[in-house]
């Protein structure tokens, strides 16, 4: 069995996307989210209350959403061993409401790549848009991502 290793920092060129596949948006998974977080607004809880609001129905909290991406994003396998560290979420903005039944997925773009202090790890920053079942950007945020660097080629023994 071969072990799967994602892309080290070397391997994010800059303008190189990638589009996750889609995950619906459910009741459950905001109900699970209003439980897991505290966050019980009626807005994302209350059906009846949500109606009488400018989106008509409940709709998801906003770092949901961003959870949902985080999730999809993994599944692509870009960083298994190579991610250190999420640094950063700059720019972070929710430009539609995500209502039950909305299928999302996340799309990024390396926007840069540098070089750290240590030669071991790298920096690499992407553009991550969210999109529903109608290309409706939902959600957009730059992320900055700490990478491992390519291992050194190993020494011959002798």
């Amino acid at each position: 069995m071969s072990e799967i290793v994602g892309l080290y920092w070397e391997d994010w060129e800059v303008g190189r996307e990638w589009t996750t596949r889609g995950r619906t948006m459910t009741e459950a998974a905001i109900e699970t989210y209003a439980g897991l977080s505290g966050d019980y607004n009626p807005l994302h809880t209350d059906e009846e209350f949500a109606r009488r609001t400018a989106f008509g129905t409940r709709i998801a909290h906003g770092p949901l959403t961003y959870a949902f991406a985080a999730g999809l994003l993994y599944q692509l396998h870009l960083y298994d061993d190579t991610l250190i560290a999420l640094l950063g979420l700059d720019h972070l903005r929710f430009t539609r409401p995500v209502k039950i039944g909305d299928t999302l997925r996340a799309r990024v773009r390396v926007l840069e790549r540098r070089e750290t202090s240590r030669p071991d790890r790298g920096i690499v920053r992407r553009a991550l848009w969210v999109l529903n079942q109608r290309d409706e950007v939902v959600l957009e945020a730059e992320q900055v991502l700490l990478l491992k660097r390519r291992p050194p080629p190993a020494e011959p023994t002798q």
